[in-house]
């Protein structure tokens, strides 16, 4: 029962992230990922900012909602103006109010080093 009365009053235990453009993008250029600020229609709408960033031989777009339901927007956007010849559950991705949408599908450790760099 109290465990009950905590996640109805506190929302103990959520796992709700929000991260920033700025904190992200500086992580990556530690790292030394090129970062540009050409993005998409999408992406310059985006209420958190927004950036490019380039892997070898794939580039995703990170974009950052004010909160995670901004984000979940965000997701809905691309998913909504997406060419139809394009699978787009396999190339974007959201965590908390960022969302990632990849060139092609992303290799494992370059996925693992952009979840890392989320700040």
């Amino acid at each position: 029962m109290i465990v009950g009365l905590c996640v109805v009053a506190a929302g103990c235990g959520s796992t709700s992230h929000t991260y920033t453009a700025a904190k992200t993008q500086k992580c990556l250029v530690e790292k030394g990922f090129k970062v540009s600020h050409s993005v998409d229609f999408v992406a310059s709408t985006a209420t958190g900012g927004s950036f490019k960033t380039y892997f070898p031989g794939n580039d995703v777009t990170v974009v950052f909602g004010e909160s995670e339901s901004d984000g979940a927007n965000l997701d809905d956007a691309y998913r909504r103006f997406r060419s139809q010849n394009v699978g787009i559950d396999d190339v974007l991705y959201q965590n908390g109010n960022a969302v990632m949408l990849w060139h092609f599908h992303p290799a494992d450790a370059d996925s693992a080093t952009l979840e890392s760099c989320l700040k």
